[in-house]
């Protein structure tokens, strides 16, 4: 079984009864020692790293802002993408998060998957040059096509091929579980290929995104993988409510 010293709390779903401020603390008194949420814009970062201070907890990841479907594979919203990956990497450095997700966002239907595609790989290039000295990694996800139709990198294969494209020592998968397990045949085989080129998992069980246990993940196995991966995991799942970690035990 994870070790809960290896999972980080995704505040965007977990401790949900609370307002988002009391939600550090709650995570921290829960146990996790680190945390992750996908929109830190609403609040100004030093009000977000004191709370992350007070509470004894990491920033492990945050998203770059999204408007709308998402701007990064779109090139009539090149210059605000940059802009927004200007903000998110300065939220970043000042929470120490070592991860920024950078969203390909909804393929727009005038826009071919090619064109798309070479869109946001010039983007994360260019995102990846701009984060080169600050030590935030970017991470690239994958999303199921059922949750997230029209989504540009739409399996495991899509996103490691962007990872790939940019080349870049500093660019890597975000793997989740709950993704995967909707698109590849086999989600332990995804894993065993994939969790190499894995720099942060995320986890949630299939079908209902709840905690696991409440699924058809065959989680034994899925965690004997992820403990030999050793990076961060993410709690991003629906809880049982209030939130617990029964599951965990």
């Amino acid at each position: 079984m994870i070790d809960i010293d290896r999972l980080a709390a995704n505040l965007g779903w977990l401790f949900t009864e609370l307002p988002f401020a009391q939600r550090f603390d709650a995570a921290a008194a829960a146990g996790f020692t680190a945390v992750e949420y996908a929109d830190p814009y609403p609040f100004p970062a030093a009000e977000l790293q004191r709370r992350l201070t007070d509470a004894g907890l990491v920033q492990v990841l945050i998203n770059s802002p999204q408007r709308g479907t998402g701007t990064a594979c779109v090139p009539e919203h090149i210059a605000e993408f940059r802009a927004g990956l200007a903000l998110a990497l300065g939220y970043a450095v000042e929470l120490g998060a070592s991860f920024l997700h950078v969203p390909a966002g909804i393929r727009p239907a005038h826009l071919s998957r090619d064109r798309a595609f070479a869109c946001y790989v010039a983007n994360i290039a260019w995102a990846a040059q701009q984060a080169r000295d600050t030590g935030v990694r970017i991470v690239l996800e994958a999303q199921n096509k059922q949750d997230k139709p029209g989504f540009l990198l739409d399996d495991q294969a899509h996103a490691a091929a962007a990872v790939a494209a940019i080349g870049a020592d500093h660019v890597g998968l975000l793997l989740d579980v709950y993704h995967a397990r909707h698109d590849e045949p086999d989600v332990l085989a995804a894993l065993r290929e994939f969790l190499p080129r894995t720099w942060h998992v995320q986890i949630a069980d299939v079908p209902g995104r709840g905690e696991p246990g409440t699924g058809d993940i065959p989680w034994p196995e899925v965690f004997a993988l992820l403990e030999a991966h050793r990076g961060w995991i993410g709690c991003e799942y629906r809880p049982s409510s209030p939130t617990g970690l029964g599951w965990l035990r």
